[in-house]
């Protein structure tokens, strides 16, 4: 008496395809290896490494004041604060400038460093329709010329006084 179909058991063993399994954690693995690569180049991006209070400023740095600073503040899609610092720069040197990377000192109440931030200046290329930066190297300060420039801090420590921060110029490029 039989029940249903009989199982027949193979003596085969079913060969398994292992290609779309390869090509998927292949694919994970790419687009790991990009994630990691573009969050280093974007924390990287406009950033150098954080300078000691005591870095030497460059020699060429009395060839460049800064003046007309301006903050502001924006809010910012993940409910953060943005600060900028617009400001004006003259190459009174008899050198071109092509790149200037400063240090920005924020302080507090005690008048300590709460922040200490290096970054390179950037140049404001455009205001209209909204403001557009480039590096110094993109427009190179001949001698004489005189810019607008804008410093942008993605979030500034909350026991800072409020006070204009102190920059200083520690690295200028020239030719």
């Amino acid at each position: 008496m039989s029940l249903g179909p009989e199982l027949v058991s193979s003596s085969e063993k079913e060969k398994r395809n292992w290609l779309p399994l390869g090509l998927a954690a292949g694919v994970v693995v790419v687009i790991a290896v990009v994630a990691v690569l573009s969050l280093e180049h974007a924390s990287s991006r406009g950033k150098t490494t954080v300078a000691p209070i005591s870095a030497p400023l460059d020699p060429y740095a009395q060839s460049l004041p800064l003046t007309r600073l301006a903050m502001s503040e924006a809010g910012n899609l993940a409910g953060g604060k943005v600060t900028y610092l617009d400001g004006h720069i003259t190459n009174q040197g008899a050198r071109t400038v092509t790149a200037v990377t400063v240090q920005v000192l924020f302080r507090d109440a005690a008048h300590e460093v709460a922040q200490n931030e290096t970054q390179p200046l950037k140049l404001i290329r455009v205001r209209e329709p909204y403001i557009d930066l480039e590096p110094v190297s993109a427009a190179p300060l001949k001698p004489g010329d005189e810019r607008e420039f804008r410093l942008i801090f993605d979030g500034v420590k909350p026991d800072w006084d409020g006070a204009y921060p102190e920059i200083r110029i520690l690295h200028v490029e020239t030719k």
